[in-house]
């Protein structure tokens, strides 16, 4: 057993107790209980830049960057980068391999007839991984997110992102000029009818430049990039099963969050956002989403949905979203399905898919 599997060991029991529970959770043990642990509640005052770093005192919480981009030939591709940080007790302010936390990095790249992921994993307050505001930096070994921006900008203004191995890397520079959006009311994301919820808030406007290699190749490209920050510490029901979310840059610099959260118990649960080129936001309320999978494919001995349709009446939106690499399967040690897709129909544009719990 190596020193990262034996990380991985503790990290798994917490996340996934058995695999019925896993399969019933759908993704990292969502619905648990969280009794004396801090809960999300509405009415937060969001602080920056404290809030950009991590919560201890929350069971789970992620930094996540998707980006859409474009080489010199006009081919698509897709990367994805992610830092989850796990309490596997409630925090007691020990240091070093006595602390709770645990951290789990993903990293991935999508093309037309590619799809490359990794994994890699810390445990404890040791320096291999972990996340700072002031200058924000958020790292495991070599993969890292990390400011650029000015000292009375905000830190998302201008970030610069990396991961590595063996098969493929990318080293790549986000801008933009505009405002942090919330998601739900005020940055209170409710997951469910009974009021679970997580504090969730987004950067979907990052321009993108920089490098992709894949072994030896390497090329440079451009494009758009959302970056997602979200804690809690029981988003889910327990009867949930898991999630399909989207994240969509829309021609004339409209996005589009959607997502929905799978019942086997009762009706599925949706929610989503609506974001104007100039920031404004429009929260989208569970009657106002229609997603209809159109399109199924065998993916790692699971039937997935890869094709998708999407309404918003109110806001005349009636697309079909593809697949860019119908296998974008993240093989890892908690596997599901994300990837770059195309969209169509009323409005058209780029985003990204994430499919957890099949």
């Amino acid at each position: 057993m190596n020193v990262k599997t034996l990380f991985l060991v503790p990290l798994l029991f917490c996340l996934v107790p058995g695999a019925n529970s896993a399969q019933a959770q759908g993704f990292a043990d969502l619905g648990a209980n969280s009794e004396n642990y801090a809960q999300v509640t509405p009415g937060k005052s969001f602080s920056f830049p404290e809030d950009h770093g991590p919560h201890p005192e929350y069971r789970i919480e992620w930094w996540y960057v998707t980006a859409n981009l474009t080489d010199a030939k006009g081919t698509p591709h897709g990367i994805q980068w992610t830092l989850f940080r796990q309490t596997m007790a409630p925090d007691t302010g020990q240091t070093g391999w006595n602390n709770g936390q645990v951290w789990l990095g993903h990293a991935a790249l999508s093309s037309p007839g590619r799809h490359l992921s990794a994994e890699t994993v810390a445990r404890g307050d040791t320096g291999q991984a972990g996340v700072t505001t002031a200058p924000f930096a958020a790292w495991l070994d070599d993969w890292s997110l990390t400011s650029l921006a000015a000292p009375e900008a905000d830190a998302y203004s201008a970030l610069h992102l990396t991961a590595s191995d063996a098969a493929f890397r990318y080293d790549l520079s986000l801008t933009t000029p505009k405002p942090l959006v919330f998601h739900g009311k005020e940055g209170f994301s409710q997951k469910s009818e009974a009021g679970q919820a997580s504090y969730y808030y987004s950067q979907p406007f990052f321009d993108v430049a920089g490098d992709i290699s894949v072994g030896t190749e390497t090329l440079t490209v451009t494009g758009k990039a959302w970056l997602d920050r979200e804690w809690s510490s029981q988003p889910l029901q327990d009867s949930q099963t898991g999630w399909d979310w989207f994240s969509l840059h829309l021609d004339g610099g409209t996005k589009l969050m959607l997502f929905r959260l799978r019942d086997a118990m009762k009706s599925d649960y949706f929610s989503g956002t609506w974001i104007s080129a100039d920031g404004d936001t429009t929260a989208l309320q569970p009657d106002d989403i229609i997603m209809t999978p159109l399109k199924t494919a065998r993916i790692a001995d699971r039937e997935l949905p890869i094709s998708w349709r999407l309404q918003v009446p109110d806001k005349d939106l009636d697309i079909e979203t593809t697949a860019l690499n119908a296998d974008s399967w993240m093989d890892t040690s908690i596997p599901y399905w994300e990837g770059p897709i195309q969209v169509r129909g009323s409005h058209a544009g780029v985003g990204y898919l994430e499919m957890t719990g099949y």
